[in-house]
């Protein structure tokens, strides 16, 4: 019987060069395993693959040496510890996220939440190429986020508030961006230089900065054969639900217009900039 390779590969089974091997790619959303699923995992690549794992540059998880008759038997077993094969070619991949406020000091949203959430809308949707979310908790943007289609980093809106400030400065040496200054014993914000990293705020002792929580979106990420990095529309988007507005509109506006084979930043360039950025603005504002 015929093999189709290409609905392998659409399940995550990808040809390894040598016959009839295959690199079993798994969903992992966000960069989190469950201790259960990594004890599957293994015992799965002990059973039937080589004994060893990759980890991809996207925090999934490979197991190569899968054999061609061993397929059914593998997705059986990982479902039994709860994991799912992965996809590949023109659809929506693994969305990667760092750890976030959850764990991380430095963050400024729940990272995990945003990516389950956006894995749970938008994973393996079929488009006319692949097509990457990254969610970065701040501005130390350990995720990268401007290398994918879209990047969503975590920052935080801020203002003074003078009642409650005892004049250290401890928030001005804190500011990497040169954007806070002091005079007389009060604070001005330049907005042009702000970049929301919100060291000012975790600095400050008094707690006298009031706090937006919220994402700043970049669009046309690469990082292959051809390096792009992604540009935001809309500098702070406060509104979780404007946040997935202009995913929305984003993932449509590639579905509509792309060619096949055709990566996302491309398809912008081609049709152009003004024609994207109204429809980015449409979905925000409506």
């Amino acid at each position: 019987m015929a093999v189709d390779y290409a609905l392998l590969k659409k399940g995550g089974f990808m040809r390894q060069k040598q016959k009839d091997n295959f690199s079993l790619r798994l969903r992992v959303v966000g960069g989190n395993l469950t201790a259960v699923q990594l004890a599957k995992i293994a015992e799965v690549a002990e059973k039937y693959g080589d004994g060893h794992v990759h980890l991809t540059s996207r925090q999934s998880v490979e197991i190569p040496f899968i054999k061609l008759e061993d397929i059914d038997a593998v997705k059986n077993a990982l479902g039994e510890g709860g994991v799912e094969p992965g996809v590949c070619g023109p659809r929506v991949r693994t969305v990667t996220a760092c750890q976030g406020e959850a764990i991380c000091p430095s963050g400024c949203i729940d990272t995990f939440a945003i990516a389950k959430e956006l894995d749970e809308r938008y994973y393996a949707r079929e488009l006319p190429h692949k097509f990457k979310f990254g969610v970065t908790g701040c501005q130390n943007n350990c995720l990268k986020a401007e290398e994918n289609d879209l990047g969503i980093k975590g920052g935080i809106k801020v203002s003074w508030r003078e009642s409650d400030c005892i004049g250290c400065g401890v928030c001005i040496k804190a500011c990497r961006s040169q954007a806070l200054t002091m005079e007389g014993g009060k604070i001005t914000l330049d907005p042009e230089k702000c970049n929301f990293c919100g060291r000012c705020v975790k600095s400050c002792p008094t707690e006298a900065w009031d706090q937006v929580h919220g994402y700043i979106v970049s669009f046309g990420g690469l990082f292959g054969n051809e390096i792009n990095k992604g540009e935001p529309i809309v500098p702070f988007i406060e509104d979780h639900d404007k946040l997935l507005a202009v995913c929305d509109a984003a993932i449509e506006f590639f579905k509509q217009n792309a060619k096949p084979s055709e990566r996302f930043k491309f398809t912008i360039d081609r049709v152009g900039q003004d024609v994207f950025e109204k429809a980015i603005l449409d979905a925000y504002n409506a």
